[in-house]
């Protein structure tokens, strides 16, 4: 996954910035050190510069052959304590190192000028400069814990982010595949049904079948495909039911031409469709009337399945107790959280409207 994409700035960017704040750190140090010396009626800029530049210079060295040396133990910041403990013995690395390699540039440099660099005794300057170093170095760590921790922070969020995403994908096709099978034991049972009283009948809605699960096997492991192509296979899912009803059942298509495009959960439709058949259709004698619709309205896309016959469970209005209509809510959760919606309502006299609505989303 792309560094950019997830949000983490890459080391290398990192880098740059932590040592454009160490120069400008250093920048101002040596703008005070120079205004120190005017003040004390120094007119030989170049010294201040020196001094605050092999300064700059050893601790720069002293710094990256800390962090080359701690890096392989970046994992422990987890573990503050660990951590700081790996870090602790370069203080007297420092303390041992930094004057006598900050003076030498100083006393050298010096020395091809023909000049003589003066300074305090050997024992003040190692306790004031070693006290110095002490703060930098103390600041450095603390910089760096920062930075690592930060990144650690934002990479675990990232580590998060991906499972949610993981375990949100093999849930969605988890419930995509227990509604397949479903659908395939219903068909096939309408067609089973059909074969003692037209064998031409059954045999001319295996080939619609055919037709239905290859368009079933073309959406592979999508979990959403177009509207037009979920109209498709439900317009198939309707030619098998219908062709076992013809007198009992009338449908009305209403979809508008323009959320074609607009993505839907694969097979959210056909369980609606399926529950008129089961609880209506087949319980009663009568000619039902099914009225399917899809329509954009505004942002959202609003799928309907209305009959004029059904009597609406009121334990299914506030939640649906079947399994089916159970799977479908918790895929559009899954997929768009509370931005979807799957109701039913009563009508009146009677028939029963199911509602999905989402966001239309190409």
């Amino acid at each position: 996954m792309n560094q950019a994409a997830t949000g983490i700035p890459p080391p290398r960017r990192v880098r740059q910035l932590v040592v454009l704040a160490w120069l400008l750190f250093w920048v101002l140090m040596t703008v005070a050190a120079v205004q120190d010396y005017r003040r004390d009626g120094g007119t030989e800029l170049w010294q201040p510069m020196l001094w605050e530049g092999s300064s700059l210079f050893v601790a720069a060295v002293l710094l990256l052959a800390q962090r080359r040396a701690t890096r392989g133990h970046d994992a422990l910041v987890a573990t503050p304590r660990r951590w700081f403990l790996v870090q602790l013995p370069w203080l007297a690395v420092f303390w041992i190192a930094f004057v006598p390699l900050a003076f030498g540039i100083r006393h050298g440099v010096y020395a091809l000028a023909g000049r003589v660099y003066e300074h305090e005794g050997w024992a003040e300057t190692f306790f004031y400069e070693n006290v110095r170093i002490s703060v930098f170095f103390s600041l450095f760590v603390l910089v760096t814990f920062g930075v690592l921790s930060w990144q650690a922070m934002l990479e675990a969020r990232v580590r998060a982010e991906r499972t949610a995403g993981l375990l949100r994908e093999a849930h969605l096709r988890q419930l995509t595949q227990q509604m397949q099978p479903h659908f395939l034991f219903n068909a096939l049972n309408t067609i089973s049904a059909l074969m003692r009283e037209d064998v031409d009948q059954a045999d001319a809605l295996l080939v619609r079948l055919a037709d239905v699960l290859r368009a079933t096997l073309a959406a592979g492991t999508r979990q959403q495909v177009p509207l037009a192509d979920e109209l498709r296979l439900l317009r198939g899912y309707a030619d098998l039911m219908t062709a076992r009803h013809a007198d009992r059942v009338t449908l009305a298509w209403d979809v508008d031409a323009a959320p074609g495009d607009c993505q839907v959960p694969v097979m959210c439709l056909q369980p609606l469709l399926e529950n008129v058949f089961r609880h209506t259709v087949e319980r009663r004698r009568g000619n039902v009337r099914i009225h399917l619709s899809a329509r954009q309205r505004g942002a959202d896309l609003v799928l309907a399945v209305e009959d004029d016959a059904g009597h609406l469970d009121p334990a299914a209005s506030s939640g649906g107790t079947g399994t089916a209509l159970r799977n479908l809510r918790e895929r559009l959760q899954v997929l768009h959280g509370p931005a979807a919606s799957l109701t039913l309502a009563q009508l009146e006299p009677a028939g029963v409207r199911t509602t999905i609505v989402l966001p239309c989303v190409s």
